[in-house]
C-alpha cells in the first residue's frame, strides 16, 4: 500500500471507481430490499447524516496531518540550510588555511548532494545520493577530528566541531521528517467510512428516478479530496513537494 500513496493520481481514480460502484451497488442490490416507509426513512436519514459527519471529520484530521507533516519538510529544509551555512562560517575559524579549504570544499559537495535529495524522484538515483551522502558526512567529520587533534583545545574549535555536529544531525532531521507519513491504518479507516458513505447515499437515491448524477457526485468529490491529502503528504510523489529553495540559494551565494 505504501507505494501506491506514492502515486496520488492512481489514488484519485482507484477511489473514484471503487467509490462509485459502492455508490451503485447500495442503489441497485441493497436499495431493492430496503423499507422505504416513512418512519424507516426518517431514521435512515439521521445514520446517513451521522456517517457523513464522520467522513468529513476524518477527512479534515487528514488533511491536517499532511499539511503539518508538509510544513515540517519545509522548516527542516530551512534549519538545513541554515546549519551547513553556519558550519561553512565556521571552518573559517580553523588554524591553518588547508584545512579550512578542506572542509569548505567538503560542504560545498555535501550542499550539492542535499539539493538532489530533494530533487530527486528516482528511487536508483536516490540510492546513490544517500550513500554519497554519508560518504561525504564521514569525510567531513573525519575533517574535523583532524583538526581537533592538531590543535589545541579552545572554546573556538569547540564552536567548530558544535556547527558540524548541528549540520551533520540535520539530515538525520530531515530523513525522519520525509519518513513520517499518514499511517496506512488511517487510509484503511478513511475508505471504509467512505465506502459505507456512498452505500448509503445509493441507498437513499434508489428511491429517486433520476439518480445516476447524484451518485456521482460523492465519489467525485471524496476522490479529488483523497487526492488532494495524498498529494501533500507524499515527499516525491504528485506534483506538491518542498523545493530547495534556501539551500539553493546557499549554493549560489557560496559561489
Amino acid at each position: 500500500m505504501s507505494g501506491l500513496l506514492n502515486h496520488p493520481g492512481l489514488i484519485f481514480l482507484v477511489s473514484l471507481v471503487t467509490l462509485t460502484l459502492f455508490a451503485q451497488l447500495g442503489a441497485g442490490v441493497i436499495g431493492r430490499h430496503m423499507d422505504h416507509g416513512k418512519e424507516a426513512r426518517e431514521d435512515f436519514d439521521i445514520v446517513l447524516a451521522a456517517s457523513l459527519t464522520l467522513l468529513g471529520l476524518i477527512i479534515g484530521f487528514a488533511f491536517a496531518m499532511s499539511v503539518s507533516r508538509y510544513e515540517q519538510r519545509k522548516n527542516y529544509e530551512e534549519e538545513e540550510a541554515n546549519a551547513i551555512g553556519t558550519e561553512y562560517v565556521r571552518a573559517g575559524l580553523l588554524a591553518s588555511a588547508p584545512e579550512t579549504e578542506k572542509v569548505r570544499a567538503l560542504l560545498r559537495g555535501y550542499l550539492d548532494q542535499r539539493i538532489l535529495f530533494y530533487r530527486s524522484r528516482d528511487t536508483g538515483e536516490l540510492l546513490k545520493i544517500n550513500a554519497r551522502t554519508a560518504q561525504l558526512q564521514t569525510q567531513l567529520w573525519s575533517a574535523i577530528e583532524t583538526a581537533v587533534h592538531e590543535g589545541q583545545p579552545s572554546p573556538i574549535l569547540a564552536l567548530v566541531v558544535s556547527g558540524m555536529n548541528d549540520a551533520l544531525n540535520s539530515q538525520s532531521y530531515t530523513q525522519a521528517a520525509w519518513w513520517n507519513r499518514i499511517p496506512p491504518a488511517a487510509w484503511v479507516l478513511l475508505g471504509v467510512i467512505a465506502i459505507l458513505c456512498n452505500v448509503l447515499i445509493g441507498v437513499r437515491a434508489s428511491e429517486l428516478k433520476e439518480r445516476q448524477g447524484l451518485l456521482a457526485i460523492l465519489p467525485a468529490i471524496l476522490s479529488v479530496a483523497f487526492l488532494l491529502i495524498a498529494d501533500i503528504d507524499s515527499p516525491r510523489g504528485g506534483y506538491i513537494h518542498v523545493r530547495p529553495l534556501n539551500l539553493m540559494s546557499l549554493a549560489a551565494s557560496l559561489r
